[in-house]
């Protein structure tokens, strides 16, 4: 069975690289550390046709025109952006930047149920500025899920980057993985997830191809019948990257499954989903250039097309790639 081809592209970190970039940024600020952007940015034009071809099909979409290659430029120069002040958000410089947050009090108000609650994503802007929150709720804590394989890649990554940061990812598809999971909600923790991507493989599980920028796409149902198993609040978030050092965080509430019988479940998390797809296509638009699958997104090959179909059945499930958290190696 083919894989997506998100899961094909080689693997661009690389920890020693990680750790000297941190440990220059870190020592030269934030302003004068940017310039390596620029180059990074040049080289991924020059050395990554695919990605390139994947930006500029996704932004003719999100722009409503043909897209330009300043356009593909302006993508990437977002994207390293974002890269680059992940260094500063995981060691908390919080100072160095704009952070303009809306729905936070809402957060609030569903965390102080204590019963903690799913925060879900995807590839678009920065996922690292939702500890932005932290500095109105110094106890709070976001811990974050993905599969076995990237959970110990971005383990190595965020240490690289801040030790500290990585005791909050928890690995995915092991035996005490839900319960892990369940331990952080217990103790009113918000565990986060990227759900935009989608993995043919090992746990089954279901997809659903929606209308997403003009064309169908699949989607994971995964992370929200995780939610729903465990009758938690799922909450939208973005951080989208504004240019400068400006961010925008969106908070927006998506469903409450602690309030939804279990005969309601399957129809309100297909409900959840389309309106996840709709806040993301809603912000693809408002910011195009942060939108970070580097890939044919709407790749319909058979494997993924028989998927779904039979999905849609209720016969044949798939599993969901759930939170790629990465740094460089976004994949891209």
């Amino acid at each position: 069975m083919k894989r997506p081809a998100w899961t094909q592209r080689a693997e661009r970190s690389n920890i020693p690289v990680m750790r000297f970039m941190t440990w220059l940024s870190l020592r030269l600020g934030r302003r004068l550390s940017r310039v390596v952007i620029a180059p990074a940015s040049i080289y991924f034009m020059l050395f990554s046709p695919a990605a390139c071809k994947a930006s500029r099909a996704y932004l003719t979409r999100a722009l409503g025109r043909p897209a330009s290659w300043l356009d593909i430029w302006r993508h990437l120069i977002a994207f390293g952006a974002t890269i680059h002040d992940r260094i500063y958000l995981l060691n908390d410089r919080f100072d160095l930047f704009d952070l303009r947050l809306h729905g936070e009090k809402m957060v609030g108000a569903t965390l102080a149920e204590g019963h903690g609650a799913f925060l879900i994503g995807a590839h678009l802007g920065s996922f690292e500025v939702v500890r932005a929150i932290g500095r109105t709720q110094p106890d709070l804590r976001v811990a974050v899920t993905m599969y076995e394989d990237n959970a110990r890649r971005i383990n190595a990554i965020l240490a690289s980057i801040n030790p500290a940061a990585k005791q909050d990812v928890i690995a995915l598809g092991q035996v005490d993985s839900m319960l892990k999971v369940r331990e952080y909600l217990d103790n009113g923790s918000m565990i986060g997830i990227l759900a935009d991507r989608t993995l043919l493989g090992e746990v089954r599980d279901s997809v659903r191809r929606i209308d997403f920028l003009g064309q169908p796409a699949a989607f994971p149902l995964g992370p929200l019948h995780m939610a729903a198993m465990l009758k938690r609040p799922v909450i939208f978030m973005t951080g989208l990257y504004r240019g400068g050092n400006r961010y925008d965080i969106h908070f927006e509430k998506l469903v409450d499954f602690s309030q939804i019988e279990r005969s309601e479940r399957g129809a309100a998390v297909e409900a959840a989903l389309e309106r996840y797809v709709a806040l993301l296509e809603q912000h693809c638009r408002s910011a195009p250039h942060n939108w970070f699958n580097y890939f044919d997104f709407w790749q319909s090959d058979a494997a993924d097309e028989n998927a779904a179909a039979t999905a849609a059945r209720g016969t044949v499930k798939a599993v969901p790639a759930s939170a790629d958290l990465t740094t460089t190696s976004r994949n891209t």
